[in-house]
């Protein structure tokens, strides 16, 4: 898969916006990038969407914009020439996915049944947009035509919400879903940014899923971690779980065997989702410490530390 659409993958969440008004277009911008989402679909169904779209890449070069309900080449031209990254469409239009292959833009067409499946990987196309997500079958359709097309990925959208949006992500042949729900036409044309942002802000929380999983204890040796993980089965009950470098106590105590990372010790973050946190982090700023992955035995991430230090304690992020 190209780095573009790993790009997308990491983000998870496509907002699909549709601006009646370019003003509105830069406040949009910023609320979506407070949000935590520096990424947007404009729709080209406003004579706005041009000039929307040229105001956010202007003001905001760091955000992924692209054109949606994309249905011409003169369109693809249009959208291009202001600024977009990326084309989707709602149907499989063969001359249009020509044309952007040809030029090089990245294209996501709309599908929803095997025979466009198959027209998409004649076509060379690595995702598609599976549109109307909910009234063509949801998730259970996805799973059931996906099976026999390989590594073909899927954008699912419309219908899609805070509800229902981490059971598509949890497939793993869906990439990222497209929705509406944190930009809400009414509330961009009521100019309520701020509430744009906290629903973004909740779209994100909710997607990545963040929470304290254990807390690890140092210990300056074995007989130090046997004594202390025996005190919180003695007082507390708590069952304990031996493995080579500690003792959990319970599911939310782990007391190493040694002197391990941190001061004090370490707190597990987990996470929903290993890769799009790791790139929601990096958006932050946050450092990473790279030579501290360990992987499960399909080359998946389980664990990374942070290279930041919180009041003694190192953090890693794990897997829920």
């Amino acid at each position: 898969m190209n780095d573009f659409m790993k790009q997308i993958g990491n983000l998870g969440i496509i907002p699909v916006v549709k601006i009646d008004r370019a003003a509105d277009a830069v406040p949009l911008a910023k609320a979506l990038m407070d949000g935590g989402l520096p990424v947007a679909e404009v729709t080209f169904r406003t004579e706005a969407a041009g000039e929307a779209i040229a105001a956010m890449c202007s003001a905001y070069p760091e955000m992924l914009v692209g054109a949606g309900t994309v249905l011409t080449t003169e369109q693809v031209d249009n959208a291009l020439k202001a600024g977009a990254k990326f084309i989707v469409s709602p149907g499989l239009n063969p001359k249009v996915v020509s044309y952007c292959k040809e030029i090089g833009v990245p294209i996501i067409p709309g599908v929803n049944n095997p025979s466009q499946i198959e027209q998409a990987l004649e076509l060379g196309l690595e995702v598609v947009k599976f549109f109307p997500a909910e009234a063509s079958g949801g998730l259970a359709m996805i799973k059931a035509m996906s099976a026999p097309y390989g590594n073909l990925m899927f954008m699912p959208t419309g219908g899609i919400s805070a509800s229902n949006l981490k059971s598509y992500l949890d497939f793993g042949k869906v990439l990222a879903c497209g929705g509406s729900w944190m930009v809400k036409g009414d509330m961009i044309n009521a100019g309520d940014f701020a509430g744009i942002t906290a629903l973004t802000k909740e779209a994100v929380r909710g997607m990545l899923g963040f929470g304290v999983k254990h807390i690890g204890i140092n210990s300056e040796d074995e007989t130090e971690a046997k004594k202390t993980a025996d005190l919180f089965a003695t007082i507390f009950g708590f069952d304990i779980h031996e493995i080579p470098i500690s003792y959990f106590c319970g599911t939310g105590v782990e007391v190493m065997k040694y002197d391990g990372e941190g001061r004090l010790g370490h707190i597990a973050v987990a996470t929903n989702y290993m890769d799009r946190a790791i790139a929601y982090l990096e958006r932050k700023g946050i450092a990473l410490d790279y030579d501290s992955i360990t992987r499960d035995e399909k080359g998946n991430i389980k664990l990374i530390y942070l290279k930041q230090d919180f009041g003694g304690f190192a953090v890693h992020l794990a897997r829920w």
